[in-house]
Formats: structure tokens, sequence, C-alpha cells
């Protein structure tokens, strides 16, 4: 049989609109923070587009929705954010939201007896135990599957493939923080975002401020970490990349002044990732730079890969 002119013209139209159809159809999904960006395209692979609203060297805690923000987060057909409190000055803009769209906070229903508690605030640093951000992982891929159904299955294959390669990241950095001697397993930092680090692999974590940066510390609070730096000779403290260092720096001048050495060991990733097309642009890799970072400060020595 002939193909006339106008039926291929016909065929190729719906061609054309099959693949325009589903181009549209791909999940376009606005995180609040690169680390849950950088979870959600590894479980939602080639079928997803994903955009952070929080880049490197952003502090969520004081983070504010800017006008384009808000463009963008209306348009998502899916929004996923931390929770915990982590992104304060937008809980009410998610809350409203998720009236009307698919929104989720993606630490929610972490196991209760995992939650680090200050008072009456939960830690929402939850990325820092890598086995809890397994159960994240598995928050993101269940509300992928509810939300496009029709790619259950990549979704799966992805998301096994990943955690697969979260699992050995978390058994690495156990192994790594037990060449640490036990006397210099602390980690102090200019905020207390690395809760969730200590309590897995074994280090008192102390900060300059509390969980959010928008906490204040006093005089009493540097005394507190000079003795403590003093008593157990601590090597080194911390700056993080999305926290001024002027306080940490201070403190070191401080500990000098008296006598004691002391030096700063190397910038932390701990509210955002690093640059984008960096090894520490994306979650393993910043979680590998942290380990580095801390296992060759506190030794003092040269890290055995």
């Amino acid at each position: 049989m002939k193909i006339t002119s106008t039926i291929k013209t016909i065929l190729i139209g719906l061609t054309v609109s099959f693949y325009t159809i589903t181009a549209q159809a791909q999940l376009n999904i606005v995180a609040t923070t690169g680390m849950i960006a950088d979870l959600t395209k590894n479980i939602g692979g080639d079928v997803v587009t994903v955009d952070s609203l929080m880049g490197t060297g952003v502090d969520p805690h004081l983070y504010k929705a800017t006008q384009g923000d808000l463009r963008k987060l209306m348009k998502a057909d899916i929004i996923f954010y931390n929770g915990l409190h982590l992104e304060g000055k937008m809980q009410d803009i998610f809350e409203k939201m998720a009236r009307k769209k698919a929104v989720y906070a993606v630490a929610d229903n972490l196991p209760e007896q995992k939650i680090i508690y200050h008072g009456k605030h939960s830690d929402p640093h939850v990325w820092f135990d890598i086995q809890l951000w397994l159960k994240v992982g598995e928050n993101v891929l269940t509300a992928l599957i509810k939300n496009d159904p029709t790619n259950q299955a990549q979704f799966e294959q992805n998301a096994a493939t990943y955690f697969k390669v979260l699992t050995e990241l978390d058994q690495w950095t156990a192994q790594q923080i037990k060449s640490i001697p036990e006397q210099q397993r602390i980690l102090i930092t200019a905020h207390d975002a690395f809760g969730y680090f200590g309590q897995a692999y074994g280090l008192q974590v102390r900060g300059l401020q509390g969980v959010s940066t928008a906490a204040e510390f006093g005089l009493q609070d540097i005394k507190q970490l000079k003795d403590i730096i003093v008593a157990n000779q601590i090597k080194a403290v911390f700056v993080e990349s999305s926290v001024s260092p002027r306080f940490i720096q201070s403190l070191v001048k401080g500990v000098q002044a008296e006598g004691n050495t002391l030096t700063v060991g190397g910038e932390l990733f701990s509210d955002a990732m690093g640059l984008a097309n960096t090894p520490e642009g994306n979650y393993v890799g910043m979680v590998t730079h942290n380990v580095k970072t801390i296992v060759n400060a506190l030794k003092g020595d040269a890290l055995h890969e």
C-alpha cells in the first residue's frame, strides 16, 4: 500500500506531538537545598528535572524566598524541602502550597529515637547521618512513585543503585573516623550542624552557635570551648562554607594567645554543598571531603584511602 504525502505529514505530526507530550510530562521538581536536589536527581534520573533554590554557600536557616523562587515553586509539580524547621522562614509558604500541590518534607517519618532535640527544637541536619539520609531517600522514592507511577521501575532501579553507593560511603566514613585517637574525636565548628554526624560515627561535637546560625553565643560559650580544646589537646577546629569564618578564627587566636597550639583544620560543607561540577558539588563528594578534612586535621597526618 502506498503512503500518500498527506498521511506522511500526519504521521510526522503525530510523532512530533508524542515527543512534545513526553517532554512536557517530565516531572518538574524544586528542592530547597542542594543535598535534597542531588538525592532527587539520583533517584529520579532522566525522567525528572530538578532545580535547587539554595546554591553553594547559602545558609538555609536565614534564607528568604525571592519572587523568582516563588515563581519556580508555583510552576513545580513536586516541591521537596527538608523540614524540621531547617527552612524556618519558608515554612509557612510550604504549608500553604501543600493545600494545592505535592509538597513533601523529606525528613518526615524518620525514626523518632534518632532525632536530636535541643530543648523543644529538633536538629534538622539529618543528612550527616548517612543511614538517616538513606531513609530520606526512601521518602523521596515513595513521593516520586506516587506522582509518576508509570516510571516506578526506573525510580526503584535508580534508587537501588544509589543506595548501594550511600551504604558503602557510610561504612567508609565509620572506618575513617575510628582511625582518630579516641580522646581527639572532638569536632568543633562554627555552628552545631554535625550532631547527627557525631551521633552516627562516634565524635563529640561542639559549635559556637546552636543548630541554627540565627542563635547567639557569648563569652561563656567561648570559654567553655577553650577549656575543652586545652584539656583534650585538640589540634584543630573547622570553619564552614556557609557560615562566616570570623568567629572560629577569633577562637583560634584566643587559644593561641594563651600559649596553646590550635589551627583551623580546614573548611567543611555543612548546610550547603560545593560549587556545581566540583567533587564537593554532590552529596557523596561533600561527605568524602568533610571526612578527609576532619581526619587529616584531628590526627595531624595523612588520611589513608
